[in-house]
Parts: C-alpha cells; structure tokens; sequence
C-alpha cells in the first residue's frame, strides 16, 4: 500500500490522504460519484440520465420526478468532472468541515445541489416560454457536481476571502474565484468542451450558495442566521470598478425581497449598556466567527513569517573579512598579554587598598 501511494502523483497523494482523514459525508459522497460514474460503463448511459438525472418537463407536474433532485448529483459520465468534483468535495471536508461539522456541511451539500437544480430547471423552462423549443423540456439533463463545486467556492470567500492565492502583475484572492470560476465555465462553453448545462448550473449554485450563506445558514450559537457583513454582500463578487451599480441592483432587489417576506432585513443593535459607550451588533458577527477569522489571519501570518525567515540566510562568521588581529598574530598576543597583565595589577592594587581601609576600621 505504501508503494501504490508513492507512485501516485503528489497532488493525488493529498487528496488520498485528505480523504482518509474525512468525515462519512465526504466519503459517501465520493463512493456515491464513483460508483455511479462505474455504472454507466454497464448501463445505457441515456437511461441512466433518464432515470436519476433532472429532466426540466419532468420534475414539475404531471410527471414530478422529484427523486432526480437528490439523484441527479451522484451522476456523472465523464472522467475528469468525475475528478473534479471528488477533489472539490474532500478540499470542502478538509478546510470548511471542521468550521461547521459534518451536519452542517451535509445541509449545505443538499441546499446547494437541490437548489442549483431547481433555478437551472425554472430557467430553461423560461427559455422553452420564450422560444417554444420543446428540447430545452425533455432533452435535456442536469447532472453532476457543478453547482455544489461552485458553492464551495462561495463558502470559502466567505471564510477566508481575503487571502491572497498569487502576487504577481494579477494579484488573486480565494475571494474572486467564484467569478474566476464562471468565467472558466463560459469560456469552456463558448469553445464547445461543456454542455450549456454546466453554465447554468455554476450559476445557480454560486447565487443558490450565497442566498443560504448570506441570510440562512443558522451561526454556532444558534441564535442569529447569516452572515451580514459587508464583504460579504453580492457586489462583493465582482471587481470594484462595476461594484457601484451591481450593489444598487442588488440593493433593490433585496428590499424588494424583504418587502414579500422572503429575506430579512439588516438590523443594527445598539447597547449603551455595554462596557464601551457604544457597542454594534450586526448579524452574523457573532464572537465565534471573529474569532474564526482572528486564527485564519494568525495562520496566514505564521506562514507568512516562515518563509521570510526561510529565505533571509545569516553570514558566516568565516565569510567576514581578516582583521588585522589576525594577519599580525604575534603582536595580538602581545597586546591581549600586556592588557591581561594590567587587568591583573589593577586587582592586586584594589584589594591592597581592601585591606588598608579594614585594618583602619578594626583599629
């Protein structure tokens, strides 16, 4: 086993080992891909997709195959999505999992996978109302990990979006690649290497994950939901230059929301009674979560501190130049020997005067 392991690549080798440390939701969901992805070497892989994946005319009424919701996930026919979602899922159970526990972890997993199926289903039944295509009904399936993969990317820009993942000319942070994602997803598309499907299903889960995320996700001390902070707000997602308008559309469209009762209203809490003068409170800040972050950037330093130390490499003390002690070795000897030789005098002299001032005192 120990020679398998060695002969695997080392990014492999990580998500092995990643794997063997996670949770038992991270390994269903593995094992379930897997074998799944094995079956359709034995199986039509059209009625496979017939039977498990989500058919946009057929989850709704009359049909209401709703069991492709929960399904549709597990389904894969093509090697390296395969792979893709795999490594996405046990990254997930390595750096989220243990911020929110396998529960939470496993909502998460079925809010994202459900939802994102649900919006790419409502939106190519809305394409079939404005063209009339009967294929964008029954044609065609939503299958695979791509909206899970994409909200994982949204949960970790909100755990740790302000670390940097380059420093070059482009400087990247985990907190663009949700948008670096899509934007990989529409080029793959418009070559032809991706169906339309995929597109619309890392859309939907990057929006589906930050809805949850932002106004839903229930916080550790069980009291608030969501995280309403602002670098975590939907302008934040996109570059700063076309941040101004997208926050107006997102600002409205959320009071909007907050209007029918589907979202909640940002509330402040102000307590004069606290020991500062004045203390703010928004949802979602809870201690728990600062203190999250607080060891997330205490991390990022550490490491940070490391390689500096790392590189910065002290002189040796036999690269220094020859002093002149050392071209005239004789005359340094005479010169250490004729200072040990006053040092010795001085004391002698210091403790004859010692003397002379005790004999006076006893007298």
């Amino acid at each position: 086993m120990a020679a398998a392991t060695t002969g695997l690549p080392s990014g492999l080798q990580q998500v092995q080992a990643a794997f063997t440390k996670s949770s038992v939701v991270v390994k269903a969901i593995c094992i379930s891909t897997t074998l799944v992805y094995l079956l359709s070497f034995l199986v039509n892989t059209e009625s496979i997709l017939s039977g498990l994946a989500v058919t946009p005319g057929l989850i709704f009424p009359p049909s209401f195959r709703i069991w492709t919701l929960v399904t549709h996930a597990f389904v894969e026919v093509h090697f390296w999505f395969v792979v893709i979602g795999v490594s996405v899922t046990v990254l997930c159970g390595r750096i989220v999992e243990p911020l929110w526990g396998a529960l939470e972890m496993l909502i998460f997993f079925a809010v994202s996978t459900v939802g994102s199926a649900i919006l790419s289903s409502m939106i190519y039944l809305f394409m079939y109302m404005t063209s009339f295509n009967v294929d964008y009904l029954f044609d065609t399936h939503f299958y695979g990990l791509p909206g899970y993969c994409a909200g994982v990317f949204v949960a970790l820009k909100q755990l740790c979006g302000d670390q940097e993942l380059s420093r070059g000319a482009v400087k990247l942070r985990i907190g663009d690649l949700p948008l670096v994602i899509l934007g990989a997803v529409l080029l793959l598309r418009i070559i032809g290497i991706v169906a339309g499907t995929y597109l619309c299903m890392t859309g939907s889960g990057i929006l589906v994950s930050w809805v949850y995320l932002r106004f839903y996700q229930r916080q550790s001390d069980g009291k608030e939901k969501g995280d309403m902070s602002d670098s975590f707000t939907f302008a934040s997602f996109f570059p700063e230059v076309i941040r101004p308008p997208i926050a107006i559309l997102a600002n409205t469209v959320h009071s909007f929301l907050v209007r029918i009762k589907v979202c909640k209203k940002q509330v402040r809490k102000y307590d004069v009674g606290a020991p500062s003068p004045i203390t703010i409170t928004l949802p979602g800040t809870d201690p728990a979560d600062a203190e999250r972050r607080r060891q997330i950037a205490l991390k990022a330093l550490n490491e940070r501190l490391s390689k500096v130390e790392e590189q910065t490499a002290w002189p040796s003390m036999e690269d220094q130049p020859s002093s002149p002690d050392s071209e005239h070795p004789s005359l340094s000897a005479s010169l250490h020997g004729d200072g040990d030789e006053t040092r010795e005098t001085d004391r002698l002299e210091m403790l004859d005067e010692t003397d002379e001032s005790n004999i006076q005192e006893s007298s």
